[in-house]
């Protein structure tokens, strides 16, 4: 049975779409099937950052409307074999996404599939609550900053009253806190939360800490999701979450200042 993941967030801009790229990127280079749908109805940007956006015919909300097939609305990645991408309606509202339809896709990729990860819309409108209502585990994203901390806290108040999980009085939803553009001379001068400040407010298990990197933002711009960028830090922290995600142990990394060496400190830098 395929374990469903939403990754969400309660602020915009946090990189969710860019987490879950590379998470399900990640998944299939470990050998899982893996689809990633686009809840995002109305904006639709994770067929950009899978730079698959041309290939786009048919989109999740014609799949749930009867007026195309799974298969033929599926679009299969051309870098990573084992993943497929299924985006959203960029001409729909938000409200064709219903529970029963949702809940149909769901169950046929189950057949299919050992990952499903749900990209969601920002906060609790209409789209994210279709994207975490069936989720099994939650990835819940937030940039070290007071505001994005205190709408994940928000978030996490819905996951454990609005998921199908609570309500039919299953165990919880699996929660993981996934730090965004963590920048420890920031955290030094006091600019940004350490990761201590965040786990004092959400209280989840850390699943990983991404650095701010300009890998992310030219990997966005490329089509290409970060985590095959295995150079910069930030490929590097999504691999070890992913891994993470799976069970393993891994050290947290790239969250210490980098000492400046001599000819950095004469000529800056």
């Amino acid at each position: 049975m395929a374990k469903i993941i939403v990754v969400t967030s309660g602020k915009g801009g946090v990189g969710k779409t860019t987490t879950s790229a590379s998470i399900s990127t990640g998944l299939a280079k470990r050998g899982l099937r893996t689809v990633v749908i686009d809840f995002d109805v109305g904006l639709r940007n994770l067929d950009l950052i899978m730079n698959c956006e041309r290939r786009v015919v048919y989109d999740f909300v014609n799949v749930i409307q009867g007026e195309a097939t799974l298969n033929q609305a599926l679009i299969r990645d051309k870098r990573v074999e084992n993943l497929y991408i299924l985006p959203a309606s960029q001409t729909r509202d938000k409200e064709a996404l219903t529970k029963e339809g949702v809940e149909k896709v769901l169950n046929q990729l189950a057949e299919q599939f050992d990952y499903i990860i749900c990209d969601s819309p920002a906060g609790i409108e209409h789209g994210a609550l279709m994207a975490l209502y069936f989720a099994d585990e939650a990835v819940v994203v937030t940039n070290p900053e007071v505001s994005s901390v205190r709408d994940s806290d928000r978030i996490l108040g819905i996951l454990q009253s609005k998921s199908r999980r609570s309500e039919l009085g299953l165990d919880p939803v699996k929660e993981h806190l996934l730090l965004t553009r963590y920048n420890p001379e920031r955290v030094e001068r006091g600019e940004m939360l350490s990761i201590e400040d965040v786990n004092d407010i959400l209280s989840i298990p850390l699943l990983g800490c991404i650095p701010e990197s300009m890998a992310v933002l030219n990997a966005s711009n490329s089509g290409v999701p970060v985590i095959l960028d295995e150079e910069s830090t930030a490929g590097q922290a999504y691999d070890d979450a992913v891994a993470r995600l799976l069970g393993e142990e891994r050290e947290l990394r790239f969250l210490d200042l980098q000492k400046k060496g001599i000819f950095k400190r004469m000529f800056g830098g």
